[in-house]
């Protein structure tokens, strides 16, 4: 007869883990520790696809400044199971954020920028331009006499 742990799992199961069978892991609440990226260099710009499983629209978020476009995302995961007199057997919370920065030029404007998620895929369309160089004006001094 097997004996439960409270957390509802096999109490010998990692005992065995490296003998008969494969190792049982199963990870319900996990972010992925880094923004998985695809970059694309087109004619006319660059795509960005940054997978984003699990995370909805609401949760993601694009910032450009100076230059620098920082994607961030949030997640926020509770899992409270309770028996039936209302206490708690289990309780979890995952809460993380991942930010990633690109540099992508100080000449490209906010409104340059488009972006679309769906299907956990963030697609972001970013113009190629060519910085507009800076003319510099004489400033001549008038000289009396």
């Amino acid at each position: 007869m097997l004996m439960s742990s409270i957390l509802g799992e096999n109490l010998f199961d990692e005992f065995f883990d490296d003998f008969a069978r494969p190792a049982k892991r199963t990870v319900k609440y996990a972010a992925p520790a880094v923004m998985r990226t695809d970059v694309k260099e087109m004619s006319n710009g660059y795509e960005l696809n940054i997978e984003l499983p699990g995370y909805k629209k609401e949760d993601v978020k694009a910032e450009l400044k100076d230059g620098t476009l920082t994607i961030t995302a949030a997640s926020k995961v509770e899992n409270d199971q309770k028996d039936e007199n209302g206490k708690y057997i289990r309780r979890e919370r995952f809460y993380g954020n991942f930010s990633r920065s690109f540099y992508v030029g100080e000449h490209v404007e906010q409104t340059d920028i488009k972006a679309k998620f769906e299907d956990g895929i963030l697609k972001i369309y970013v113009p190629k331009k060519e910085a507009k160089p800076v003319v510099e004006e004489k400033k001549y001094i008038t000289i009396e006499g």
